[in-house]
């Protein structure tokens, strides 16, 4: 099947747009919910370094985390540095933090659960100091400060307005509370969120998890452990369970969004390459013109890309095949014309000599008794002087234009006349000859008609073929009777012998046949095949009368025949019709 650049371009299209949508989808929907996890991982390892630098530039001005927090409690917020830390972390981030300072004091710092987290930071430090003493921990977390007055929760946590503080019972997700031992919840918990977690980094100060809580159905990211400071402890959480929704929801719209930029892509698509492909489908369709040697179409863009180039430099190679094609015709015309030479030459000679002896014996005789009579004295008056001399003149003036055919007939028979095949119009040379005779068409009362299509293009020598044209309407209006009408008439035939299937394909082998009808007497059909033959004259008081010589019709045929083409005559009903043929020109 036959696709156009223009279908193969939006193809290409719809399939890399296609290949681009399914691979996000995919990158999405294996990828996307990793690659959430592992930022969220460094954005709390991040808000790790950015605490524990605070914290130690807290130490270094020998005070604590509590005390700083005091000292900011009611100021603005720009002016809040360690207040303004903890609220960004909490606002962009979304983490919740608890603090546990050196002295036991819980900072509920940026969270809205500030007690349950302080809880279970406890919990968590409680576990990881029970497995390090059984000899199970693996020594990455521990608390490094035990100190505290053992009063419990609230007797040693510090609160301030600006964070959000929501009192949770441990009870609330299976925790038994048990009881504390320096400040650290030690529970025999029913749900255990440590053993449902998966620990995803850690190193010698602190571990990042992902745990699951019961209460709200939601998965957390935790970081907990102490910082470098040596003695605060901390438990950040984010929470990160809506990524896989949020995946799924992103990959609806993704294909959605998808399917709607891919078909209006591809609208666009195909619009664009058909503006792009256009000029290349009018190359095309030259280039298709010019394998039927039709040189007549030209490409007109004015382009200065690629296309514009090809178009100009098609152009001049339609110019060049068509002056090599004109050139070459000629030289084929001469081969197949020097294959006959030869043995038409020593007929020729003979013929030409008998007729020229024959024709020129009756104006000799004539101009030879009036000048005898002339001398002799025969006219003594004025009248009949002029009369001898206007008779001696007239046959002079007959030998000479006889002469003039002769020599233009000798040099078209043996070839010393070239024929210079161009590509005209054949029905525009028509129309200027029955401009050029309108004096003589109105004298001979002849009625004109013309029957040709508006142009019509063939190879030939324009000049022989305006001679041959010219002898035929001269011949028209001489032996024109009757209605006195001449009809001209011009039309495309397909060469003889040629096939259908050729004629469809090789238009060079089409004909352009024109004839010239005339009302009038026939020609007897024993004369018709002798008419081409140099002298010879069906009528010939009639030919004597109006100039004739019997050569014209021999001149056509050297004519038509030097073009390898043919030339014929047929009596009509009411007249007689002569033709020729040409090569057209498609």
């Amino acid at each position: 099947m036959k696709h156009s650049i223009r279908t193969r371009f939006t193809l290409i299209f719809i399939g890399i747009m296609a290949f681009i949508l399914f691979a996000m989808y995919g990158v999405n929907k294996y990828f996307l919910e990793d690659y959430y996890m592992s930022n969220k991982v460094e954005v709390l390892k991040g808000a790790y370094i950015t605490i524990d630098r605070l914290l130690l530039a807290i130490q270094r001005e020998g005070k604590s985390i509590t005390d700083v927090i005091a000292e900011e409690f009611g100021k603005n917020i720009e002016d809040s540095r360690t207040v303004a830390s903890f609220r960004e972390l909490n606002d962009k981030s979304n983490i919740n933090i608890v603090l546990i300072d050196s002295e036991g004091n819980e900072v509920i710092a940026a969270s809205r659960e500030g007690d349950f987290m302080a809880d279970k930071l406890r919990y968590y430090l409680s576990r990881s100091k029970d497995e390090g003493s059984n000899g199970e921990s693996d020594g990455t977390v521990g608390n490094g400060n035990e100190a505290g007055d053992g009063s419990g929760i609230e007797d040693n946590s510090i609160r301030f307005p600006f964070f959000y503080h929501l009192k949770n019972s441990f009870n609330n997700i299976g925790f038994s509370s048990g009881t504390a031992e320096n400040g650290r919840l030690l529970s025999d918990p029913v749900f255990d969120p440590l053993e449902n977690a998966e620990i995803i980094y850690q190193n010698d100060f602190y571990r990042i998890q992902r745990t699951f809580d019961r209460r709200s159905n939601t998965v957390y990211l935790e970081s907990w452990g102490y910082f470098t400071d040596g003695g605060t402890e901390f438990l950040m959480s984010m929470p990160v369970s809506l990524i896989h929704d949020s995946v799924g929801i992103t990959n609806k719209f993704l294909l959605i969004v998808g399917i709607i930029v891919l078909i209006l892509g591809s609208a666009i698509v195909y619009i664009t390459t058909g503006i792009i492909t256009r000029p290349i489908n009018r190359l095309a369709k030259i280039s298709e013109r010019m394998t039927a040697l039709d040189f007549e179409t030209k490409y007109e863009g004015n382009a200065k890309d690629e296309i514009g180039i090809l178009g100009h430099s098609m152009n001049t190679m339609s110019d060049r095949l068509e002056k090599t094609i004109a050139e070459l015709k000629t030289a084929n015309n001469k081969l197949l014309q020097d294959i006959d030479e030869k043995n038409k030459i020593d007929a020729m000679r003979k013929d030409f000599i008998a007729n020229v002896s024959h024709e020129l014996k009756t104006p000799i005789a004539l101009i030879q008794g009036y000048a005898e009579g002339l001398t002799e004295g025969m006219a003594e008056d004025a009248e009949s002087r002029d009369y001898y001399c206007n008779v001696i003149v007239d046959e002079a003036v007959k030998m000479n234009t006889m002469v003039k055919q002769l020599t233009s007939l000798n040099n078209l028979e043996f070839g010393d006349d070239k024929t210079e095949f161009v590509r005209f119009d054949i029905v525009e040379l028509i129309k200027s000859l029955l401009e050029n005779q309108k004096l003589v068409i109105k004298k001979k009362e002849a009625k004109i008609e013309l029957i040709a299509p508006e142009h019509a293009y063939v190879w030939a020598d324009e000049f022989k073929i305006e001679e041959v044209i010219t002898n035929y309407f001269t011949n028209a209006l001489n032996h024109l009777d009757g209605e006195r009408e001449i009809i001209i008439s011009v039309r495309e035939e397909k060469k003889p012998g040629e096939d259908e299937e050729d004629d469809e394909v090789l238009h060079e082998k089409r004909i352009i046949r024109v004839s010239v009808f005339n009302t009038g007497e026939n020609i007897p059909e024993e004369d018709l095949d002798k008419i081409w033959e140099k002298f010879y004259k069906v009528d010939k008081a009639r030919t004597r009368a109006y100039g004739g010589s019997g050569i014209g019709l021999s001149i056509v045929k050297a004519i038509i025949e030097s073009h390898n083409q043919t030339c014929s005559v047929k009596n009509k009903k009411n007249g007689v019709e002569f033709d020729f043929t040409l090569d057209a020109d498609k």
